[in-house]
């Protein structure tokens, strides 16, 4: 059984030069951009609050909300549980689904004042090793006491979400370590209605249970 190599990764952000002024444009921006923007879009929010939830779940309804007043259609698209999707285009046609039901019950767009445009960003990840490794149940708790939250991030939402991996790297890995019940139980985890710190300690907890 091959040994848990804990990694972390670095992003780069990148402007795509596209930006919208109402929920028309939100909606072609939303279309036409590529999945990495729609996963930072949904995502980055996670890491910047490491210790408390944010009102807004992702940057789309915050601006709509924000931006546009539209409080309601920022509400439906807040509430979309990312946690269901295991694919970032299902979740784009999820979002331009409520938009588009929107602007067939609109007859005025109306634009957000000058300089609170919506601007599309995007993001590019580089993985890298960690000094951590585990090869059994204890030391995947030591190292999951220490490792930094970006590796916590990297292995439960990059890993099933932009990589396209079938479930997190942990339960994957405690799973063919023969923990099948630990590690559906950490996949059964919705990970976005905890901090990051939240949830490593939610893991801790399960782990420590098993030794």
């Amino acid at each position: 059984m091959e040994p848990f190599h804990f990694h972390t990764r670095l992003t780069q952000i990148e402007l795509l030069g596209k930006t919208a002024k109402n929920i028309k444009e939100l909606y072609e921006g939303i279309k036409a951009v590529p999945s990495s923007s729609i996963y930072y879009h949904t995502h980055h929010y996670l890491e910047q609050h490491r210790y408390f939830s944010p009102e807004h779940p992702n940057d789309f309804s915050y601006w709509i909300t924000t931006s546009l007043g539209l409080k309601k259609l920022g509400e439906e698209i807040a509430s979309v549980d990312i946690f269901r999707f295991s694919d970032i285009e299902e979740l784009r046609k999820e979002f331009l689904r409520i938009l588009e039901i929107c602007l067939k019950n609109t007859s005025v767009v109306r634009d957000c004042l000058p300089r609170e445009e919506f601007r599309f960003l995007s993001s590019r990840i580089f993985i890298l090793p960690t000094p951590y490794k585990a090869a059994n149940l204890r030391e995947f708790l030591n190292c999951l006491e220490k490792v930094t939250i970006h590796s916590l991030y990297f292995h439960i939402f990059e890993a099933r979400l932009r990589l396209k991996k079938h479930d997190n790297d942990f339960s994957c890995w405690l799973r063919d370590l023969g923990y099948k019940e630990l590690a559906d139980r950490i996949s059964k985890l919705d990970p976005y209605t905890y901090t990051l710190e939240g949830l490593r300690k939610r893991i801790i907890n399960l782990v420590k249970n098993y030794l």
